[in-house]
């Protein structure tokens, strides 16, 4: 593992192109899980192919294109599968991807595990996402997803710069603080809880909000294990695509593992 420099104090006047960048981005994105269709689908593909783009640059730097091609591949082909509702073949592909991905990146990766990893680590939550939106009522859930991870994202980044305090996990991210997770599981359950509202009597307030809590702490959790791989790559961001966030895998770390929880806990309300 490469180490990095500690961490510098957050740059308050960086709030205002982090503003901005979300203004951007919060919109487009809330719009195509609406729409659902083929703005969702075409938001899924940059998705993908950004976050490819920017696993081959950390994990194969040397050469990076054999990898994110295969990433890439492997997991368009699972969205779109799933998008057709075949789900249970996509997960084959998106497995047999993964081992295809190790193969193809022999010789130009460090660790052709990183290629097979890749493909599962930015596919599951990929098509987690498109089964989520396919279900009934699922842009109701999907923006409850949304709520719930920029709900703990924001308040674990304000309380935790406001109360400061102990570290939460400082081998890897040493700004985050133990305030600031309290703040961020708070928040999420708060959002989990008033979201539970739009979707009527299909979820009761206290299954919101324990959907809220769970949904919080696997945002918190992947934001943790982003900044652990970042370690281990010896890289500060994972990209430069968003001003004042750094990649697009920085900004979607938390809700990459959220999406598994919302989706599981909607399969069991499903199948109840």
């Amino acid at each position: 593992m490469t180490p990095l420099p500690p961490a510098k104090r957050f740059d308050w006047s960086n709030l205002a192109i982090r503003a901005a960048s979300a203004l951007v981005l919060v919109p487009a994105a809330v719009g195509a899980v609406w729409w659902g269709g083929w703005p969702f689908l075409l938001l899924m593909a940059v998705g993908v192919a950004l976050l490819a783009i920017e696993w081959g640059g950390m994990t194969a730097p040397r050469a990076p294109l054999r990898v994110l091609t295969s990433v890439l591949v492997a997991v368009l082909a699972g969205v779109f599968l799933v998008y057709l509702r075949y789900v249970s073949a996509a997960w084959l592909v998106l497995l047999a991807g993964a081992g295809l991905a190790a193969f193809v990146a022999r010789r130009v990766a460090e660790r052709p595990a990183d290629a097979a990893f890749g493909v599962i680590y930015i596919g599951a939550p990929c098509l987690a996402l498109v089964w989520l939106r396919g279900t009934p009522d699922g842009r109701l859930w999907v923006l409850m997803l949304f709520a719930v991870t920029w709900a703990a994202d924001i308040a674990a980044f304000l309380v935790g710069s406001l109360l400061k305090g102990p570290k939460l996990w400082p081998r890897f991210s040493p700004n985050k603080t133990w305030s600031g997770f309290v703040g961020g599981l708070v928040a999420a359950t708060l959002a989990g809880f008033l979201c539970s509202r739009l979707l009527g009597d299909e979820l009761g307030g206290f299954a919101g909000a324990v959907v809220g809590l769970f949904g919080g702490l696997a945002t918190m959790g992947g934001d943790l294990w982003e900044s652990m791989l970042k370690r281990r790559f010896g890289v500060k961001d994972s990209g430069d695509l968003i001003p004042g966030h750094g990649g697009l895998l920085d900004r979607v770390d938390g809700l990459m593992f959220a999406v598994i929880v919302l989706s599981i806990a909607r399969l069991a309300e499903l199948l109840a």
